[in-house]
């Protein structure tokens, strides 16, 4: 599927505006594509037999421009491009990536668009594109590609290779496990600086984000660290075991890569060693895993507060239907519901009709003030911030910091209210009802990610739409309520 490597310039990492501008560049490439085959299609039917010729030089062109500008980036901006096209214009620049492209890219897109991609490319080229990748590579690979490709690429592996990705297959799919890698520098403590070198030396290159060295006995058992920038200062004659460093943190494969994450940001690591529960060191996570988790989790965390689930953003009707359509019906019922509420005052609106254009802005106040509130406790939830010692402090503050805003906000409201009714009595009345929706939906914004938490689910999913429905609801329900008892 894949055209063969070319001789190409070394390719270079754009900057996103560089990235937007080739982007530009394949589109219009892309037009001009379109535009000579619908020539090619008006042709058909006509006597002039030299118009097909210059139609076939022109679509040649077209593709050899195409091939030389993708050809030219870097694996990460061809993935940026391929995720901004539809389907079947991705498809067509994909035909043309070069072979020397095909892992890294399918390593870099988003699983949304790694499907199509497979898709696209004949068992040969998968596996041509694939059995180059390391067992943690393919590892991560293997859910979306064919079992029979897998099995193909299992046999070109070492017995290592093949254990390493039989393990890195076994973990749950948000663990350290995961994403581990499997490549790293091991030596032992009883050798040289000198020794180490020599061994650095004969090596092809160092892997990635390599600023520290394992060391390990006979058994693989991890006995200290060796940092690179340590060893580089010492004497060559001194042994690893006294510059080596025992105070290191470790990670198990079992722990969630958020955890890791958070270990990562915490102590500016750029690599950390993970073991068994033997003490055994079985590889590493490296600052460049743990940011694809920090993206994924950041991008689906944005996703879930609106009830979605990450989709092509050029997939079919259907599909988008189905991500979306639920949690917009639960969204409607919401809405009637807080429709219903006024409804059942509808004497009191009939009577001081001002109230229906101000019980937007006390629903809408309180939504905003939950939403921060809610913002905070899911920010706090995914780094571990709060236990079950201070969650109570958490949530007196939450509603003190809500109650002081809430009393400087509401008083603009009031005099807003006051200013557009000419009565004092329908600015006290926003005034109180502002607050008491304030504290509303700060309760709600704690209450929801809490509840999700404790049962074990995604404390993001949803919470804007069930927040908007307490607001909505019981906003228009304290402020109708209130101006019934003290304006009818």
């Amino acid at each position: 599927m894949s055209q063969p490597a070319a001789p190409t310039a070394t390719p270079r990492r754009l900057d996103p505006e560089d990235a937007q501008h080739a982007l530009s560049e394949v589109q219009e490439l892309l037009r001009r594509q379109r535009l000579v085959e619908e020539l090619a299609q008006r042709q058909e039917t006509s006597d002039d037999e030299a118009a097909p010729r210059v139609e076939d030089r022109l679509h040649r062109q077209h593709e050899a421009e195409l091939k030389s500008l993708v050809d030219a980036l870097h694996p990460a901006d061809i993935a940026f491009i391929l995720e901004s096209l539809p389907k079947d214009e991705r498809q067509m620049v994909w035909r043309l990536v070069s072979a020397t492209h095909d892992a890294d890219v399918l390593l870099e897109v988003e699983d949304w668009v790694r499907e199509s991609l497979i898709e696209a490319m004949d068992r040969q080229d998968l596996v041509a594109a694939t059995g180059s990748m390391d067992a943690d590579e393919l590892a991560d690979l293997a859910p979306d590609l064919p079992p029979d490709v897998v099995a193909e690429v299992q046999k070109g592996l070492t017995d290592e290779e093949r254990a390493q990705l039989l393990e890195a297959m076994g973990y749950p799919e948000d663990s350290v496990g995961a994403i581990m890698d499997f490549e790293m520098v091991r030596v032992r403590e009883d050798v040289t600086l000198e020794v180490v070198l020599r061994y650095l030396r004969r090596l092809h290159e160092l892997p990635d984000h390599t600023d520290q060295i394992f060391v390990v006995d006979r058994q693989d058992k991890l006995q200290g660290v060796l940092p690179v920038s340590r060893m580089l200062v010492s004497e060559p004659d001194t042994e690893v075991r006294e510059v080596m460093s025992t105070d290191f943190l470790t990670l198990n494969p079992l722990d969630s890569d958020a955890d890791a994450a958070g270990a990562f940001e915490r102590y500016d690591l750029v690599s950390a060693p993970v073991m068994d529960d033997q003490g055994r060191l079985i590889g590493r996570v490296t600052i460049a895993d743990v940011v694809d988790v920090i993206q994924e989790d950041s991008q689906e965390q944005a996703l879930s507060r609106a009830g979605l689930q990450e989709e092509d953003i050029f997939a079919p009707v259907t599909k988008a239907l189905r991500n979306r359509a639920p949690w917009l019906l639960f969204n409607l019922c919401t809405a009637a519901t807080a429709s219903l509420v006024a409804s059942r005052f509808e004497d009191t609106v009939s009577h001081i009709v001002i109230l229906a254009f101000l019980m937007s802005i006390v629903a809408g106040i309180g939504g905003n003030s939950g939403n921060q509130t809610m913002t905070m406790i899911i920010r706090a939830l995914a780094v571990g911030r709060i236990t079950a010692r201070n969650l109570w402090q958490l949530v007196k503050r939450e509603l003190l910091v809500t109650l002081l805003v809430g009393l400087c906000g509401s008083i603009v409201a009031a005099l807003f209210a006051w200013a557009i009714s000419d009565s004092i009595s329908i600015a006290l009345v926003m005034m109180a009802a502002m607050i008491c929706n304030m504290l509303v939906g700060a309760s709600v914004g704690v209450l929801v990610p809490m509840v999700r938490t404790r049962f074990g689910k995604d404390p993001a999913i949803g919470s804007s739409v069930l927040l908007t429905f307490a607001t909505d609801s019981l906003g228009f329900f304290i402020f109708l309520g209130l101006a019934t008892l003290f304006l009818v």
